[in-house]
């Protein structure tokens, strides 16, 4: 038990990397700037999936755990289109979702923007085009933004989300 302790204490906290969290912090800072500028401090999003893998929603959980936790920044999840400013959208756009899709973007007060994730609603994922895929998303809604990945990490959602907030 000793030599544990000893390895421990010599070795010290081998989980964290310290130059990632920096620079992840000034990505939180300016994201909080940002919606507190653009979003009098709040963000609302209402994912939509749209026939997906449920990956991307997977990553999107992580985004609310201690240590992305994403409402510390401003950005909230919100069950109805009608209570928010930007819609994640995942998914091929499946002939039966679309209609759903189209409902909930009707839904949301302007000013609205759309931001997709993944692969899938850009249709560069490795689903071939069918009659029950109406991809890629931007043929048929205004796409302000796109975060790429298969799926993308919890990290690559949040720059993503931090260049939407810079092109807007």
């Amino acid at each position: 038990m000793i030599q544990f302790w000893n390895k421990r204490i010599k070795l010290g906290i081998l989980t964290e990397n310290p130059e990632h969290d920096e620079a992840f912090k000034l990505i939180q800072k300016e994201i909080k700037e940002r919606v507190k500028k653009k979003f009098a401090g709040s963000l609302a999003i209402r994912m939509v999936d749209s026939g997906s893998c449920n990956a991307c929603e997977a990553e999107c959980n992580a985004l609310s755990n201690p240590y992305y936790d994403l409402e510390r920044l401003g950005i909230y999840f919100v069950a109805s289109p009608r209570h928010a400013d930007v819609m994640l959208l995942s998914g091929l756009m499946t002939f039966n979702m679309t209609p759903h899709v189209f409902d909930a973007y009707r839904q949301m007060p302007e000013p609205k923007w759309i931001i997709t994730l993944g692969e899938c609603p850009a249709m560069k994922s490795p689903f071939e085009n069918s009659f029950a895929i109406n991809a890629p998303a931007e043929d048929h809604l205004p796409i302000t933004h796109h975060i790429p990945g298969c799926p993308p990490e919890p990290k690559e959602i949040i720059e993503g989300l931090l260049a939407f907030l810079r092109k807007i």
